[in-house]
Formats: structure tokens, C-alpha cells, sequence
């Protein structure tokens, strides 16, 4: 594997936080006009967490920017918290500091300023992280006015991102999450790859695996859909090595995933459209599936 630089903590002041903005920075050791693509984590996680994806994307020539959310269990923000009813708030927030202070962030590795295309940069997020990076590529929230896609955001990925709200979630998540759990993906707009586990089976959502797809039959962004036969809601533990929570470890299916949004990225960044063509015409089979718009 090619050599990659990773720098952590770089912190950005955030006074109306609570809490400064820890961020990691990850990069390849060479090449120039690279791609940037800020990746969400899930709930509880933080920037320490997908390696097994930002390995791979940062070797292969994209920056990785993780920023850490006030949910992380490295902050230890409780639901006693005043800030937490805003957490989800704060996340969208957080994202967009971050595409704010970029040369900040860049600055951080030796050279690697130098080295980027700031017009390439794209979002990625698993889980609630889907949910918070979502809403830069224009999701919004039912009965709340529309939020616009970020203009500087040109694609994004969204791995095993929460479905329809309402009668839809648990009685549970109505009324602990309903308020930002009901997504309106009609402004999701800007080009993306969405990614599901048949197998995944969310205790907040009474529906099955298919809740996870629908960002991928309603978003007008939508270019496809990976499918991962038998994966849960680690999709084969993209959030880490041996991670001891993974439910459904699997690294054929974790090469797949992060070759194929790799892939993606690549091509909806207009960097190289030869390996996304390559994932598009294999038979993925017996992993997962590949569907297209």
C-alpha cells in the first residue's frame, strides 16, 4: 500500500461549541490536485474511527478530513447536556466549519496545501454521519424549511443512512428522535452513492433492511445503490479493525465497499471515470449488488 500521512488532533476554536473541534487529517505521501472528502462518523465514534476506509481512499489518492462530534464518547456530553438536544444541529454545524477552515486543516501536514484541489471535495458518513452529511448535499427535515446544498460539496457517499421518519420509527425513536430522524430527501440534489446491508435491521425503525434505501429512491441525487448481502449496520466493519462491536465482520465485503466508493468519488469528482466503469460492469456477486440511475 502506498505511504500516507495522518496528523490528529488539529484543533479549530469553536467558542459557541462548548468544546473546540478536534479533526483528523489524512493524506497520501505524493501526488497533487488530490481530491478532499470530510468523513462523519457514526453515533458515539470519532475521528480515531474508519480506518479501514481511510487507509484505503487516502492511499489511493484522496485527503480524509474526520472531524469529531459533540456525541463522541471521547467528549462524554451526556443527555443532561444542554447542548444535547442540538447535538444533530451541531454536527451540520461542525462539517461546515470545517469546509470554512480547510487551508487551516490542510496547513496541518507539511506541503499538502500545495497539494489539493479545493474544488474536488466531496462527503461521506455512516449512520448519523450519513444523516449530518446528507444535509450538505441538500436533505432536509420534514416540517422544517428546506435546507440548500453546499455549493463547494460536488458528491457524497452515505453509508447505511436512516430512512423515512414518522409512522415509520419505532414509538421509542418518535419520541426521543422524531425531530431530526424525519428526513425530506427531495433537495438532495447533489450526486451521490448510497450504501445498505440486507441484513441491517435498526431497533429505531419498524421497517426492515429496505428503510436503509430509501435516501436512494428519493434523493434526485441518487447514482446508485451498493447492496450488501448479509451486511448489518457495520456493513462488515468499516468502522474499524477487529472492532469488537462489529456484528457482521467481513473484509470481502469491507474491500467492496470502500473500493467501490472510492470509485465513485473518483468519478463524480471528474478525477478518473475508468474504475468506477470497471465496479459498474462486474458481477459483484456473491457480496453485493451494484443498482444505477
Amino acid at each position: 500500500m502506498p505511504g500516507i500521512i495522518s496528523v490528529k488532533p488539529v484543533v479549530l476554536p469553536a467558542p459557541d461549541r462548548g468544546d473546540d473541534l478536534q479533526v483528523r487529517v489524512s493524506a497520501p505521501l505524493t501526488g497533487t490536485n488530490l481530491p478532499i472528502v470530510v468523513l462523519a462518523h457514526g453515533f458515539g465514534g470519532s475521528m480515531r474511527y474508519y480506518d479501514p476506509l481511510v487507509d484505503h481512499w487516502a492511499a489511493n489518492g484522496l485527503v480524509v478530513v474526520q472531524p469529531t462530534f459533540l456525541d463522541s464518547r471521547t467528549l462524554d456530553v451526556t443527555p443532561a447536556d444542554p447542548r444535547y438536544p442540538d447535538i444533530w444541529r451541531f454536527r451540520v454545524r461542525d462539517v461546515t466549519r470545517v469546509l470554512d477552515d480547510l487551508d487551516v486543516l490542510l496547513a496541518a501536514v507539511p506541503g499538502l496545501s500545495e497539494r489539493v484541489d479545493r474544488d474536488r471535495l466531496a462527503v461521506a458518513g455512516h449512520s448519523w454521519g450519513a444523516q449530518t452529511v446528507g444535509m450538505l448535499l441538500g436533505a432536509g427535515l420534514a416540517g422544517v424549511e428546506g435546507a440548500a446544498p453546499d455549493p463547494r460539496v460536488k458528491a457524497g457517499v452515505l453509508f447505511a443512512a436512516t430512512g423515512f421518519g414518522g409512522d415509520d420509527l419505532t414509538p421509542f425513536a418518535q419520541e426521543n428522535f422524531g425531530s431530526f430522524m424525519s428526513p425530506d430527501f427531495a433537495g438532495l440534489t447533489t450526486p451521490f452513492l448510497a450504501v445498505a446491508g440486507d441484513a441491517d435491521q435498526s431497533l429505531l425503525g419498524k421497517r426492515g433492511p429496505d428503510w436503509f434505501t430509501d435516501v436512494y429512491h428519493h434523493g434526485p441525487g441518487a447514482r446508485a445503490l451498493l447492496t450488501l448481502f448479509g451486511g448489518e449496520h457495520s456493513l462488515g466493519g468499516i468502522h474499524g479493525y477487529n472492532a469488537a462491536d462489529t456484528t457482521d465482520e467481513n473484509p470481502e465485503r469491507v474491500a467492496l465497499i470502500r473500493r467501490t466508493a472510492w470509485a465513485f468519488l473518483l468519478d463524480a469528482l471528474g478525477v478518473d471515470d475508468v474504475p468506477w466503469k470497471q465496479v459498474r460492469d462486474e458481477d459483484l456477486a456473491p457480496v453485493g449488488r451494484l443498482d444505477l440511475k
